[in-house]
């Protein structure tokens, strides 16, 4: 494995772990669950303006790796989609270009 693959695979790593040790923890020092979460995302102009600018993100990695897979039949790579939506550009990225790097056979 390249090394640049490695510094993928690990920045995905990092981009599932990270954040969500920050999720737990505002859930469970609230005590709200993931709905309270998802209100957070909503509680001002900056945290909403962040949460739009990582959702037109999401939605822009998804259509380009939906076109990517279609020409390069690397089906693999269409786990990024639900990693990008369940956990997060940080994690969905970085892994789809792990995956995309792979040599296809």
């Amino acid at each position: 494995m390249s090394v640049l693959r490695m510094v993928y695979l690990m920045l995905a790593l990092w981009g599932a772990i990270h954040p969500m040790y920050w999720f737990v923890s505002y859930m469970r020092e609230t005590g709200t669950g993931l709905s309270g979460l998802i209100d957070a995302w909503y509680v001002n102009a900056s945290t909403t303006g962040l949460t739009w600018d990582l959702t037109i993100a999401a939605i822009a990695l998804t259509i380009w790796i939906l076109a990517e897979t279609v020409t390069r039949k690397n089906w693999l790579a269409l786990i990024a989609i639900p990693a990008t939506f369940c956990i997060g550009v940080s994690c969905g990225l970085p892994l789809y270009l792990f995956l995309r790097t792979r040599p296809v056979t």
